[in-house]
């Protein structure tokens, strides 16, 4: 947030230092005018002068221009950064539940195995006791059930983790990715405001042409 105030900032004294400049040349202008007035001076000599001075506010303003644009493109840099930090962050994330939900999987594995395990020990056990057969196999059943609801619940959970997280890196995201567009968006307008006072001066500078042609 500072960095975007800092640069609405720079583009109220961007639009300042244009508007002064304008002001310097139309208050030159009506100066060179006053002057020729009273001196005489030869159209010529007013219009070299007149040409000069439009020249020195060019590189005045050119030079502001300059000096501005490396601000911006350092503030752009230093966004940048951090979006590259951002990433990383999220790749650790990521990285983290992956490794969580290999994890889990391993465990299923192994609840699996013994489950199978124990269906083998139990359908041993039916063998040499016929009797029992029936309800060892209820026992079996009621076991397996138990487990795979356990599994389920542990999975779900983790579902849950994961969405959480994904929705967290989504918002972050979407935020930088707000930022920037701000930030381009403000870079357009300065280059057309920009082209607008070039114009303008162009303009100025005909105008002056004109006349004292």
């Amino acid at each position: 947030m500072k960095m975007l105030m800092m640069m609405v900032m720079m583009m109220m004294m961007m639009m300042m230092m244009m508007m002064m400049m304008m002001m310097m040349t139309t208050m030159m202008m009506v100066m060179m005018m006053m002057i020729m007035m009273k001196t005489m001076m030869t159209m010529t000599m007013t219009m070299m002068m007149m040409m000069m001075m439009m020249m020195m506010l060019m590189m005045m303003m050119m030079m502001m221009m300059m000096i501005m644009m490396m601000k911006m493109m350092m503030m752009m840099m230093i966004m940048m950064m951090m979006m590259m930090k951002m990433i990383m962050m999220m790749m650790m994330i990521m990285m983290i539940v992956m490794m969580m939900m290999m994890m889990m999987m391993m465990m299923m594995m192994m609840i699996m195995m013994i489950m199978m395990m124990m269906m083998i020990m139990m359908m041993m056990m039916a063998k040499k006791k016929k009797k029992k057969k029936k309800k060892m196999m209820m026992m079996m059943i009621l076991m397996m059930m138990m487990m795979m609801r356990m599994m389920m619940m542990i999975m779900m959970i983790m579902m849950m983790k994961m969405m959480m997280m994904m929705m967290m890196m989504m918002m972050m995201m979407m935020l930088m990715l707000m930022l920037m567009m701000m930030m381009m968006m403000m870079m357009m307008v300065m280059v057309m405001v920009m082209g607008m006072m070039m114009m303008m001066m162009m303009m100025m500078m005909k105008l002056v042409a004109l006349a004292a042609s």
